[in-house]
């Protein structure tokens, strides 16, 4: 593969995931009440204890499931993660290859999914989704040499595991035990219904701790239609998590390193590197900050 195509391959395979949970959560959000004050971002807590509650009953139906959430719980528990309200967090993603790196400061509505970007460079020039488009306000197209649609919610896909799995149209498969660097793991894999969001072909298998019970490697793919014929996908890559730090509760890794996976389903070549950092929950955010800018240009297409 030429260094071309493995700079492309890069920036596919993390933005497109994003996309995928963008669309699939929004339906289950609850959008009148008396309860709900209209201008902030969080919800009253009997709205989360019901979701919680939701998820739970459906998780625990089966093996697969019941990893899952523990998992969850062993993370601080989707109870609290949507208690905490938005969070902002600082996404370092640098490609090993010198291809272009996309480094940036976000803010995510973890209850309705939707985000907002700025660069580290200059704050003023941002990206983000607003639940139902993709906006972009910058100086000029160099500012973000990436498509900033699929990358509006792909960081928040990897920050959020595994309370991201919560959503509808998810389908879960428990795999045979797996062992990497000498842990045992739960291998569950994670597919879509179809229709839910713009690629239900792809798929993770998540390895979580059998001790922990918490999720240390993703494994996935990326089918995104928009660059691929139906049947097709990039190679899989292995993304292991690493670090802990814990805010609020909840815990996160602090780096993330991606290999290509080879043909014995372990790491191969290095070929990125994640830094995680500046994490902290924002439960007062005004509903208004996710609004797109009257200045910004609203995103086409896919």
């Amino acid at each position: 593969m030429t260094r071309k195509l493995f700079t492309l391959t890069c920036v596919l395979l993390l933005a497109m995931v994003g996309c995928k949970h963008e669309k699939k959560q929004n339906a289950e959000v609850v959008t009148t009440s008396a309860e709900i004050d209209s201008t902030t971002v969080q919800v009253p807590a009997s709205w989360i204890e019901n979701r919680v509650a939701k998820a739970k009953e459906k998780l625990e139906t089966s093996d697969a499931g019941k990893i899952v959430w523990e998992a969850m719980e062993a993370s601080g528990g989707l109870s609290k993660w949507f208690a905490n309200g938005p969070i902002s967090f600082h996404f370092d993603y640098e490609p090993l290859d010198g291809g272009e790196p996309r480094n940036t400061k976000q803010v995510v509505d973890t209850w309705r999914n939707r985000a907002r970007h700025f660069s580290t460079v200059d704050s003023t020039q941002q990206f983000g989704w607003d639940g139902e488009a993709a906006w972009v306000k910058a100086k000029d197209s160099s500012v973000f040499n990436y498509n900033t649609r699929f990358w509006s919610l792909t960081p928040y896909f990897f920050t959020g595991q595994p309370f991201v799995l919560e959503g509808k149209g998810t389908q879960l498969e428990l795999l045979d035990q797996v062992t990497f660097k000498d842990n045992l793991y739960n291998a569950v894999k994670i597919t879509y219904d179809s229709g839910t969001g713009d690629a239900p072909d792809d798929y993770y298998v998540l390895y979580f701790n059998t001790r922990s019970r918490k999720l240390e490697v993703i494994r996935y793919i990326v089918s995104y239609p928009g660059y691929f014929e139906k049947g097709k996908h990039l190679p899989e890559k292995f993304m292991e998590l690493l670090g802990e730090q814990t805010v609020e509760g909840i815990t996160f890794p602090e780096n993330y390193k991606t290999y290509w996976l080879n043909e014995e389903n372990a790491p191969g070549e290095h070929i990125t590197d994640i830094q995680l950092s500046e994490i902290q929950f924002l439960p007062e955010l005004e509903s208004t900050y996710f609004d797109i800018p009257k200045d910004a240009q609203v995103l086409k297409g896919l």
